[in-house]
């Protein structure tokens, strides 16, 4: 029996409720019962004893038990720190204390088997509930009888909010774009490259004679900055100056006791630190225990803020740390984020969740560097774009954030507004070098000691003057700085005697000096401006796009680097969808080989546990800012690439090792019989998909062995079969089209419950793109222009419906009878002729002679427009270029609606030398037309149409330069009213198409415009100001968490209006939505109304000047993916105060997920064996309680190193839970809508449960894992069922998995 809460009539009643099965059986599990276990006796007689008193009814036993449940109660909240009893919900379900499952049956989620001191918590729980509900049961003399609650009201959670929610833009004093749109971009100080005026001049000397201001307050911060490679590679870095740095700060600064240091890159420190001696170990951990040096930031690298997904952002986050914890001990608490080319507001989002106190940016704009001097608003709170309309403001995401108000982070750029005179202050002078400041800069001495302290207190006292609270942050250092002995000498010795007499006059300068941490800063700033009033201004937004005019004098906009080359940054995303698949199978596999005591499959999983954590850190490397940016040397982008290949093959390993164990019934005794799908010869090609072989049931031999087999369109024998398991590490449904190779075009596809698939389509595998299926020993000159059909190998697609997080096991067999009806119909010109003759002994020559009709009927293209329908829309494409001109969609009656213009085209436009490189991004201003038509130069073009049952497309080849897919399906599910678009680039080798800036763009008659009097005084009527410009808007994602609007600047050219994007953009009027969603990182922009475009490859010959030193010429074909989706906005929308936020339809956030996590393809070989056969489950959920709703993204599930063996696997892991805001009122059409794959629910997360794992306990902490934080409930946390995630937010708790069932 067992007592559990029920509402009835409102109110609190004590329901008796039998034990379903499975609680019994979780009972028998745990052998001993409830009363038996420690610490609970005594609470079993309190429960028998309070029941003899109730029947009795007297009111003295219950006058004597309340004062002794009090007495019981007061002691329990003392024990557990809680001075209020559990919160109670208007419903009357306490909202934390028994929310969740039945007490006695805590399985899955819920925590179970703990400690006595946690039964006996629970019990004395339940005691104080039972005698509040038989206390309303006295008094009301009434006895309530109810139906057990249902598992999804048992688990609801009754904070968890509404299915559809509202975000609104938050509550600013800055909002970014509003500011940007006013700049003026040609300032007059533009030549001097210095903004500081005489209005700063005269404004710093009235400062000086205000007797109310704070004195001047200076913190001096030695830093080196340390690329995790540029133009060297990570490991020469290391070797030649990184390695020499922390040995030299570890030795000087136990000499020189009042120097401070700051670091950033554990990539780094983690390599020093596994080479140095203890004692070098110790002395740092000394160094940084006294605070002395700071750890800043804590990441793996100082990451990239504009190309990186927020999950490896968060990852390399994650590694940083907690090698801090286990190593040193140490938990960062400020930002250090001073080279990154513009800064976006996911960084501060994480760092606040991660409990920050601040953190400190450098590159931004030029003209927002003026404006922040000029309002002295350089000390900001930057907050989320949004809240929720329910009025919770929280501060979950804010930070307080310190611009550097000047260039650049060196002792030229930083130390005040005049670099000239900063010069003088930067002391390197190493033998045979010879720089700008070597040959400036003298040595203080006695001599000239005064004056020169004298003429640095200035520029100090003007940095300080920008800011309110008078303190001012001055970094001393550059990139790789003090890697020489003599230079930590140099730089130490001399500032510390100016330090020295500065202090020792200090009533005579009025100002206080020191080495210290940005740790320091911060503390100084929030200690003076807590008196004033308003405080620290607050800002949304982000810095985006970066422009400097410290080099040149002009403008130069840093839009290049977001799609500098693509090939580099798709093998980032495709590392980062292995790594994330295999983190969560490893960590459900090792934890239920732990739980079930299979001691070779743990020996196993903990040897390979390492090839994790080099792929974690492989990956964390890449996120750096000049790595997945493209801006390295090109052989330091090709080391990276071998890092992010050999770690994407290893993952692929691991997924395939973790699949064996969960597949297999009870212990696994096969090994081996997982294989990918996809073959990777080197990381310089595109994944190669494998056809699946085909093993005949009676014989062990494949029906088509590599030599002989069956040629051109053969069939395969009778009852052949083969078998593949589809991986889906989304935790919601879904419905995937899924493409499979095979060797035979007579199959049909069973799926995990032996069912036939009736959605299957047979379609032809080219051999334009894939050239590796030219047939063998044909010469291959002068046939590379034919486009056949390949004789061996054909394309199965079809629909797959997957379960959440789940394993599928899907099997082909022979089909004889009907698998022609279906074989997709081909229409195309010149590719029907005969196959060539194979050489001899390749095939039985009869076979390879046969032509490819035999398999698909080929058609002559049609004359005219060409035309493409499912039941949801209208496709037309021109009959010449053979690019999309019009959708039409159709009403719920299937009646055509008028058509929307779509038109895509490809164009580039022409790099200016020199000024548009691997940074930068410029137009070529010598040439009349921006833009020149690429594709001109290809005059052989191919239009190859596919139409089949399930899916229809049209291919458009431009020699070997682009091949360009547009399809649409016909699958009765929310997918037929996506269009997928795929481009094949190859800009072939140079110099061909140099100076190209490759964009795609959407050309259509929405009408994005920008209300344009917001951008000046709201007041004044449009009349009167004259015709107004039309600014398009469009939005754009920023790290695959959130969206910025953008709107077009006039003031620049398109190169200060391309912004990033990771996931996708939109554009939108009153009616209607597109939106473009991608696989990997590219610039975006709207630049005319109803336009959006996508860069998608560059090629540029010369540098651009800004320190790499080298053109980007080594582009690779590169294979881009798209979805395309039309959808209805809410009719007659007005414009609201507080404007909405804008974020995704439910439908465009799944397709993102699905389009960057696609499900995972593996073979199953060696089924001939039966006993193997017999031992698979068809299928494993490895969410059997049910999905997690639909807007909540299982970000990752990563398993912790243990904290003393680090190369080894704990029984704990980090699962970090993002809700990804969505909007309710856009949607593609109702019959076409979500319902079907992920009915939206508000009860919360409900029972989730892993497998059949069962926990120890589960603990909320920081975004890194790093810091246990108080659960927004009271009460501790039993049950994810009682976690509430607010719309947008990622949270983090730390799992720990019992050691046994």
């Amino acid at each position: 029996m067992e007592f559990v809460w029920k509402t009835v009539n409102k109110r609190q009643q004590l329901i008796h409720v039998e034990q379903t099965p499975s609680q019994t059986a979780e009972a028998q599990q745990r052998d001993l019962p409830l009363e038996s276990q420690p610490g609970t006796k005594n609470c079993s007689q309190l429960y028998r004893m309070s029941f003899k008193l109730f029947r009795r009814g007297s009111a003295r036993c219950i006058g004597l038990l309340s004062a002794f449940v009090t007495i019981l109660l007061c002691l329990y909240y003392i024990s557990i720190g809680q001075p209020n009893p559990a919160p109670v919900s208007e419903t009357g379900v306490p909202t934390a204390a028994l929310r969740g499952s039945p007490l006695n049956g805590l399985t899955g989620f819920s925590v179970g088997g703990g400690s006595s001191s946690i039964i006996h918590q629970q019990q004395l729980q339940k005691l104080h509930a039972a005698v509040i509900s038989n206390q309303k049961k006295f008094q009301e003399q009434a006895e309530v009888t109810a139906e057990p609650p249902s598992e999804e009201q048992q688990y609801a959670n009754s904070q968890w909010g509404d299915k559809c929610y509202e975000l609104i833009e938050s509550n600013t004093n800055i909002t970014a774009n509003q500011e940007h749109s006013k700049f003026d971009f040609q300032p007059e100080w533009m030549r001097s490259k210095e903004y500081w005026d005489r209005g700063f001049e005269e404004r710093f000397d009235a400062q000086k004679k205000d007797k109310q201001r704070p004195p001047l307050k200076i913190i001096v911060v030695p830093h080196s900055h340390n690329d995790p490679g540029w133009l060297k590679t990570f490991t020469n870095y290391f070797q030649s100056d990184s390695r020499q740095i922390l040995n030299l700060l570890v030795t000087k600064m136990q000499e020189y006791t009042d120097m401070t240091f700051i670091w950033s890159e554990i990539s780094f420190l983690q390599l020093w630190w596994d080479q140095a001696h203890p004692t070098k170990q110790r002395a740092l951990k000394r160094l940084i225990d006294s605070g002395r040096i700071e750890i800043t930031t804590g990441g793996w690298v100082m990451t990239d803020e504009a190309n990186v997904h927020v999950y490896p952002m968060l990852d390399q986050l994650i590694e940083g740390h907690q090698w801090l914890k286990n190593n040193l001990n140490v938990t960062p608490k400020v930002g250090w984020s001073i080279d990154p080319f513009g800064h976006g507001s996911t960084v501060p989002y994480l760092l606040s969740g991660a409990n920050f106190e601040g953190a400190i940016i450098q590159r931004i704009h030029y003209a927002w560097k003026q404006w922040f001097a000029r309002q002295q608003s350089g000390d900001f709170i930057w907050k989320p774009y949004w809240r929720s309309k329910s009025g919770k403001s929280s501060e979950t995401g804010s930070l307080l954030t310190h611009n550097m108000p000047f260039d650049i982070y060196s002792i030229k750029g930083s130390c005040g507004p005049h670099p000239f005179i900063c010069l003088n202050f930067d002391f390197r002078k190493i033998p045979g070098e010879y720089t700008e400041y070597s040959v400036k800069a003298q040595f203080i001495t006695d001599d000239n000691l005064e004056a020169k302290a004298q003429l640095l207190l200035e520029q100090y006292a003007r940095t300080a003057s920008l800011f309110p609270h008078n303190v001012a942050l001055i970094p001393v250092g550059d990139d790789f700085r003090y890697n020489k002995e003599r230079e930590v000498d140099q730089q130490y010795q001399n500032y510390k005697k100016l330090i020295d007499h500065i202090m020792a006059n200090r009533r005579l300068y009025n100002a206080d000096i020191r080495f210290g941490t940005p740790s320091d800063y911060f503390e100084a700033i929030k200690e003076r401006m807590k008196e004033q009033s308003p405080g620290f201004p607050s800002f949304k937004g982000d810095f985006f796009v970066y422009s400097d005019i410290f080099s040149e004098g002009r403008p130069a906009y840093w839009s290049g680097y977001f799609t500098t080359r693509p090939f580099y940054k798709l093998l980032s995303s495709e590392l980062e969808h292995h790594l994330r698949s295999a983190e969560i199978l490893f960590t459900l596999a090792y934890n239920t080989a732990r739980q079930a005591k299979r001691e070779n499959a743990i020996k196993i999983y903990e040897k390979n546990y390492e090839l994790i954590i080099n792929a974690r850190r492989n990956l964390g490397l890449f996120q750096h800012h000049d790595a997945i940016t493209g801006t390295s040397k090109a052989a330091v982008m090709r080391d990276y690439a071998m890092r992010l290949f050999e770690s994407t093959q290893n993952m692929v390993k691991m997924q395939e090792s973790c699949l064996e164990l969960l597949l297999q019934k009870g212990q696994p005794h096969h090994h081996g019989f997982v294989l990918s799908e996809f073959e990777r010869d080197n990381f310089n090609k595109l994944p190669r998909k494998m056809p699946i072989q085909m093993v005949s049931g009676d014989e062990s031999t494949p029906t088509a062995s590599a030599g002989g087999g069956t040629g051109a369109g053969g069939a395969a024998s009778t009852g052949s079969v083969g078998s593949f398991v589809l991986y889906n590490s989304l935790a919601q449904k879904r419905v995937e089209i899924v493409t499979l190779r095979v060797q035979h075009p007579n199959v049909k596809i069973l799926n995990e419950k032996g069912v036939e698939l009736s959605h299957i389509q047979i379609n032809p595998v080219w051999n334009i793109t894939e050239s590796y299926e030219q047939e063998i020993g044909t010469s291959v000159t002068g046939t590379m222009g034919r486009i056949r059909t390949s004789t061996r190998q054909f394309e199965v697609m079809f629909v797959a419906e997957l379960e959440p997080l789940s394993l599928s096991t899907y099997r082909v067999l022979v089909d004889e009878v009907n698998y022609k009806r279906n074989i997709a119909t081909i229409y195309c010109d010149e590719c029907t002729e005969r196959a060539a003759a194979a050489s001899p002994g390749s095939s039985p020559p009869e076979e390879v002679e046969a032509s490819p009709a035999a398999v698909f009927e080929a058609r002559a293209k049609p004359a005219g427009d060409i035309q493409l329908e499912n039941p949801h829309m209208r496709l037309l494409f021109d009959e010449k270029s053979g690019f999309l001109k019009t959708i039409t969609r159709k009403n719920q009656k299937k009646e055509l609606l008028k058509p929307m213009q779509c038109n895509i085209k490809f164009a580039a436009y022409r790099s200016a030398q020199f000024h548009s490189g691997a940074y930068l991004f410029k137009t070529d201003p010598e040439q009349s037309e921006a833009e020149k038509d690429v594709l001109e130069g290809y005059t052989d073009v191919r239009i190859i149409i596919t139409s089949g049952p399930i899916a229809s497309d049209v291919t458009v080849i431009y020699g070997p330069f682009l091949a360009h897919t547009v399809r649409i399906f016909n699958t009765r599910t929310h997918l037929d009213a996506a269009i997928y678009v795929e481009n094949d680039i190859d800009f072939e080798p140079p110099p061909k198409n140099r100076e190209t800036e490759l964009f795609m763009r959407l050309i259509t008659n929405i009408d994005n415009i920008a209300q344009a009097p917001m951008q000046r005084d709201p007041l004044k009527e449009p009349a009167e100001t004259g015709p107004m410009p039309e600014l398009p808007i469009f939005y754009s994602d920023q790290n695959g968490f959130q969206y910025h609007e953008r709107i077009k600047v006039p003031a620049i050219g398109i190169e200060g209006n391309y912004f990033p994007i990771t996931s996708g953009a939109f554009i939108q009027d009153s009616r209607l939505r597109l939106t473009l969603l991608t696989t990997h990182a590219q610039g975006a922009a709207s630049y005319e109304p109803g336009q959006l475009e996508v860069m998608l490859d560059r090629r540029t010959l010369y540098d651009d000047y800004r320190g790499m030193g080298e053109g980007v010429v080594d582009s690779r074909l590169t294979r881009h993916k798209f979805w395309l989706l039309v959808e209805d906005l809410p009719g007659g929308q007005q414009p609201i105060q507080p404007p909405s936020y804008k974020v995704l339809s439910q439908q465009a956030q799944h397709l993102a997920n699905t389009l960057r996590y696609p499900p995972n393809l593996y073979f199953l070989s060696n089924l001939e064996q039966p006993e193997l056969a017999a031992a698979l489950l068809p299928l494993v959920r490895l969410l059997p309680k049910g999905a997690l709703p639909c807007d909540v993204h299982l970000t990752t599930l990563r398993t912790l190193s243990d904290p003393e063996l680090q190369l080894f696997p704990s029984a704990s892991a980090l699962l970090v839970l993002h809700r990804q805001g969505f909007d309710c009122g856009v949607s593609a059409g109702r019959e076409l809508g979500m319902q079907a794959v992920c009915p939206l629910s508000s009860q919360g997360l409900g029972n989730v449960q892993l497998g059949r794992l069962s926990l120890h306990n589960i603990e909320a902490t920081s975004l890194t894992g790093m810091e246990k934080k108080p659960p927004k409930d009271a009460l501790r946390i039993r049950s994810l069922a009682e976690v509430t995630l607010e719309p947008m937010e990622l949270r983090t708790f730390n799992l720990t998995f019992r050691a046994e069932v």
